[in-house]
């Protein structure tokens, strides 16, 4: 008897190569895949504005980045004795004005920057709803905890979403020639918009994101939405809020990742880098030792021969570790 329900993840073509520059952008599962991305040895920018859940604040922070835009102490509000901004993540916050704003304009400039040489942008869409600021009329990538009251709450349509990403697109294709974009819709359910409600958003998302990859060449979708909802289909694969896929959960989708979207070759280096920081992660008995001394050593040449056969992966504090340098 069958108790779930598999399905094939079709191969990326063209698929990521571990010398490709990356920017992942969207909802807290992007941060997920693209820390295994970081831990890897990817060369990964992941999220310069921070957690960002609808596709109309994530097209608005590529277009700043395309427009270079540095933000000045209009752009900042005060709120419990911290400096925000509505278009960033609260780990921007602090209660140094001018600390906020360095943060901010250092990550919009190191965006800018990857936009304009990236091979690939991931975007990952979490939520089709909204708030819109009343006093402004602006929508805000994050309410910072503000009273509820200064916002009303609103269901983008497919269509907003689709014009929103195509104009993003548009400039960006004629700004970078090369770069591919990778569409996920986030497995994580927004129970807190009602159950129903949450179904109806994921399903504008991917009718977006459908017609959006059946439109354009150079535009991709990777299943993570399905992988969690379809295939493990389970509460055990959540955590206990019920909401967010669990460590097991992320571990499955990121198989299917490296196997469906990496290279051939990228698949094998990551084996190989892998392999290198479970090593790190051992903890002898006794340090002391002559094994463990050897096998310091061992790692120390594998370090070395995969740095001078892969320039491009910064393995200089595992070289640090295993040389005792």
């Amino acid at each position: 008897m069958n108790f779930r329900m598999t399905f094939p993840v079709a191969p990326l073509e063209p698929s990521v190569q571990y010398a490709d520059k990356m920017l992942l952008a969207g909802s807290c599962f992007a941060e997920e895949i693209g820390g295994r991305l970081q831990q890897h040895k990817f060369n990964v920018l992941v999220n310069p504005n921070g957690i960002l859940f609808n596709p109309l604040s994530i097209a608005q922070s590529l277009q700043g980045y395309m427009d270079g835009r540095r933000y000045t102490e209009a752009d900042l509000f005060m709120h419990e004795d911290l400096w925000h901004s509505w278009d960033h993540h609260s780990r921007f916050s602090g209660p140094d004005r001018e600390a906020v704003l360095a943060g901010i304009n250092d990550s919009q400039a190191a965006a800018s920057q990857r936009l304009k040489e990236a091979d690939w942008l991931v975007i990952t869409l979490g939520s089709a709803y909204v708030y819109v600021l009343k006093e402004t009329g602006n929508i805000v990538a994050n309410c910072h905890k503000v009273p509820e009251a200064s916002f009303y709450k609103r269901l983008l349509s497919a269509d907003e979403i689709i014009a929103a990403l195509d104009n993003m697109m548009h400039r960006l294709f004629f700004s970078n020639r090369k770069v591919n974009i990778l569409f996920t819709v986030s497995p994580v359910r927004y129970l807190r918009d009602g159950v129903v409600e949450n179904n109806l958003s994921k399903a504008i998302l991917l009718q977006a994101v459908h017609h959006l990859v059946n439109k354009f060449d150079r535009l991709f979708y990777f299943p993570a939405y399905e992988l969690v909802i379809d295939d493990l289909r389970d509460y055990r694969f959540y955590k206990e809020d019920l909401v967010h896929p669990n460590e097991l959960a992320i571990q499955y989708v990121w198989q299917h990742f490296t196997t469906a979207c990496l290279h051939p070759d990228a698949q094998q280096l990551e084996k190989q880098v892998a392999d290198i920081l479970r090593a790190r992660q051992h903890r002898p008995f006794n340090p002391q030792t002559p094994q463990h001394r050897q096998f310091l050593a061992a790692y120390a040449r594998k370090v070395k021969a995969l740095s001078e056969a892969h320039p491009y992966l910064e393995m200089s504090s595992e070289w640090e570790y295993f040389s005792g340098q």
